[in-house]
């Protein structure tokens, strides 16, 4: 019995290391595990987004998948045009096509990347008041028009100083401003 009883505890201790992942190294993360949570992350929906964001605040649990966090935001267009905030959304346009091109896969995902960053920028515009939003809109146009045609954002001062007068249209129309 008490030997018994001594297998049952270690097999119970064990099975609670393994629970634990203290038993044994886990197995190394496989490309097709990398691709599945990285084409998980960069999808169109609200979703996605928040999964990828999630990530990015806590990249522990991510560490072995080798992911490559780095980030120039908007590239050479600014990151928060007129105030709007379009920082975050550059920077999960960065996430996909950087860690795409690592993988070997970027050719066959850049429209969906793309259409994702138009998803996450219009998602930011819905933020504001309905007063400006349509030149958030426009901006975030303009953003995804860059990185579907040329693959960065580039985006000139004229398409800035337009977003800008129908900013201040709007507001001046809506009494926000005299």
């Amino acid at each position: 019995m008490p030997r018994r009883m001594t297998t049952l505890l270690a097999a119970a201790a064990f099975a609670l290391l393994g629970v634990l992942g203290v038993a044994s190294p886990a197995a190394a993360v496989t490309p097709a595990e990398k691709l599945s949570v990285l084409t998980s992350w960069t999808q169109t929906s609200a979703s996605s987004y928040n999964s990828w964001n999630s990530a990015r605040n806590n990249r522990a649990p991510w560490a072995e998948y080798n992911f490559d966090w780095s980030t120039d935001y908007c590239s050479s267009s600014p990151d928060n045009p007129l105030g709007f905030s379009f920082q975050l959304s550059c920077y999960r346009h960065d996430f996909g096509y950087r860690n795409f091109k690592a993988v070997g896969q970027f050719p066959a995902n850049k429209s969906r990347l793309d259409s994702a960053f138009y998803e996450d920028l219009k998602r930011v515009c819905a933020t504001y008041n309905s007063v400006v939003r349509p030149a958030c809109t426009s901006l975030a146009w303009t953003y995804y028009q860059a990185v579907r045609a040329f693959g960065k954002v580039a985006v000139s001062q004229a398409d800035l100083d337009r977003a800008a007068k129908m900013k201040s249209d709007a507001e001046r129309a809506a009494g926000l401003i005299h």
